[in-house]
């Protein structure tokens, strides 16, 4: 493995609760270059050819196995674009921990755009975490922009978490994923946006068999002059289930909005959407100072449940 520095070290903690090489097949990159990779006799890792990035290959029956693919930058200026492809087998059950984050104590933007797409075989369930976070005191951005393309094929589970809570200037999140016969998507996102700072998601699904369902549910906080915007787009094409969820809680000068969308075509999909966005309810302050906290302490209290 390549050494680390402490600034690394931490975002490597703040991304992923590594503070040493985990059990299991693992990539690290740091800085637009391999760091440290492991492979087992279930899971491959290969180095693409032809563009920026990685495959991982899971072979049919794997069960109960990690893949741990986090990324780090600490140099001011540096911009990638990665590209990596799961190739998850048939009836395996795998969890797959991604993330980035970024340190910047310079004058340039640093940047981390993340294509990651998702081949899941039949019957196989996925769980797969994304954490994003940047610190740094440079004037220079810190700027992610992550993809995610799910292919779900029959009885196939796939549980996505997101988190975005500290230190991005800007972002945009996109998912997309496509639902056959009997497969499950389940999305929790969370995100948290102070200052000056900008995050949009755009999620999209479309369920194409029978059985198929999608909950997408969204968390976010918006603080300072932060602004935020929340996109989805349910597509029913078959009997299914498709449910959409964005919860927001706006304090000072923050600005959330959400651009639901939903589509049936057949009679037999049944498709939902809520929003809700708002500020700290009086009552709940009022409750925790009445307990000996101050009323910064009770938002942050209020805020970090909210988000859990």
């Amino acid at each position: 493995m390549a050494e680390l520095d402490v600034f690394e070290k931490n975002l490597l903690h703040e991304i992923a609760d590594l503070d040493a090489l985990p059990v299991g097949a693992y990539n690290i990159r740091a800085n637009g270059g391999l760091a440290a990779r492991n492979t087992t006799a279930h899971i491959n890792i290969v180095t693409k050819t032809d563009k920026s990035g990685i495959d991982i290959i899971i072979a049919p029956g794997t069960k109960n196995e990690s893949v741990h693919i986090p990324v780090v930058i600490s140099e001011t200026g540096l911009k990638e674009c990665v590209y990596n492809d799961f190739f998850v087998g048939a009836d395996c059950d795998v969890t797959i921990i991604a993330g980035c984050g970024i340190h910047n104590c310079g004058g340039q933007d640093s940047q981390h755009d993340g294509i990651h797409t998702f081949h899941v075989g039949a019957n196989s369930k996925v769980r797969y975490v994304e954490k994003h976070y940047g610190d740094g005191t440079g004037e220079g951005k810190r700027l992610m922009n992550p993809t995610t393309v799910v292919y779900l094929e029959k009885g196939a589970q796939m549980e996505m978490e997101t988190t975005q809570i500290a230190g991005i200037h800007d972002t945009l999140r996109k998912t997309s994923a496509t639902l056959a016969e009997g497969a499950a998507f389940v999305v929790h996102e969370k995100i948290m946006t102070t200052g000056e700072q900008h995050a949009e998601t755009d999620f999209s699904a479309e369920m194409n068999g029978a059985g198929a369902s999608c909950n997408i549910i969204s968390r976010s906080v918006a603080k300072g002059h932060s602004r935020q915007h929340f996109s989805s787009n349910i597509v029913g094409n078959a009997p299914c289930a498709g449910h959409s969820e964005c919860d927001a809680i706006i304090m000072e000068h923050g600005c959330v909005s959400a651009s639901p969308q939903l589509t049936a075509n057949d009679l037999d999909a049944s498709l939902i959407h809520e929003a809700a966005i708002g500020k700290i309810a009086g009552e709940q302050l009022t409750k925790l100072e009445t307990l000996g906290l101050t009323e910064k302490e009770a938002e942050e209290q209020i805020v970090n449940g909210f988000l859990k």
